[in-house]
């Protein structure tokens, strides 16, 4: 039986899990509610809203409890302190009931409507349906620059293979939520690890709009401590490349003993420029060298440690797993 038949009847009846994680979104929110809303009772589906409060210091969490409160399909985890995207994202994935998973931002960059692309996707067979941006209003032409060329990187140096242009605006199958949640790291990059699990991945193309309300929550520091952890989590490459780097540095090394014993010349003729240049771009990759390893170290240090990857405060409306922490298999 194909794929299609096998799924059809599931999603005609079955629920939809929508996972929204927030971070000081009060100027937002509830128009993110009223739009989700527009859009999902429109696609034949029950459905479930699950907000996950990343230690947001505004009104987010009492907007949210609000929300909740009067809508019995809005639920509400609110974590114990901002334990960043990542966690927020995989705390909403442990937490979800639904046949497929969506995942979406609350600052509605990300159309909603582009969700029922994405059902369309799921129902003919596709395990994950992304949102792949063919334009991203609203952003910096340095940000354009630096994304497409860090996803590109990105792309390259991962042993599996990542679509590029792609935030974490998706629609996942019940059967790689589990596969996710599954994985024992605490540490995690959900476009790595969704992509690791294999299953059947197709691109939903749709335009990035601007920010309607609030700030960017990620500046250039914290974008980089992402692309930093997206790398180290996801690709060895980094290590590996200290032997490429190892490598050139002995080839230049022969060469220029060869030339001084073809060519001598009078050492007063050394500049002490070059010297200087010499001993400090080898004195530079022993120094990224041992600090590339460290950071694997650390990386390691803290999976070793075993913690959670979030702690819940407290949750609202129909949560099974109120006033817990990130268990081992969720975390």
């Amino acid at each position: 039986m194909s794929a299609l038949n096998t799924r059809q009847p599931l999603a005609t009846h079955g629920l939809l899990s929508l996972v929204i994680p927030c971070h000081n979104e009060e100027s937002v929110i509830e128009s993110t509610h009223d739009r989700l809303l527009q859009v999902l009772t429109k696609i034949g589906m029950r459905f479930e809203i699950i907000y996950i409060d990343d230690g947001s210091r505004d009104d987010t969490l009492a907007r949210l409890e609000h929300i909740a409160a009067h809508d019995d399909r809005a639920h509400v985890i609110a974590l114990a302190r901002n334990f960043g995207q990542q966690s927020a994202m995989s705390a909403g994935l442990a937490h979800s009931h639904g046949d497929a998973v969506v995942i979406i931002d609350a600052d509605l960059q990300d159309p909603p409507e582009v969700i029922e692309e994405m059902v369309r996707l799921w129902r003919s067979g596709i395990d994950v349906a992304y949102g792949r941006r063919r334009s991203r209003d609203g952003e910096t032409r340095f940000k354009l620059i630096t994304a497409s060329l860090f996803h590109r990187l990105f792309a390259r140096l991962v042993p599996h293979p990542i679509p590029i242009d792609t935030g974490d605006f998706k629609l996942i199958d019940r059967a790689v939520v589990d596969a996710v949640c599954a994985l024992p790291e605490k540490r995690r990059y959900l476009r790595s690890l969704v992509s690791w699990t294999g299953f059947r991945h197709e691109p939903v193309w749709y335009d990035r709009q601007a920010r309607t309300a609030g700030v960017t929550k990620y500046n250039v520091r914290r974008l980089l401590m992402l692309a930093a952890d997206a790398l180290l989590i996801s690709s060895d490459a980094p290590v590996r490349l200290t032997w490429v780097a190892s490598l050139t540095l002995g080839v230049i090394g022969l060469i220029a003993a060869g030339k001084a014993c073809l060519f001598p010349v009078d050492s007063a003729s050394i500049s002490l420029a070059a010297l200087v240049a010499v001993v400090g771009l080898l004195g530079s990759m022993q120094t990224a060298a041992v600090a590339i390893v460290g950071e694997y170290v650390v990386r390691t240090y803290r999976e070793a440690q075993g913690r959670p990857a979030w702690v819940v405060r407290r949750a609202m409306n129909g949560s099974r797993r109120q006033g817990s922490a990130g268990d081992a298999r969720a975390a």
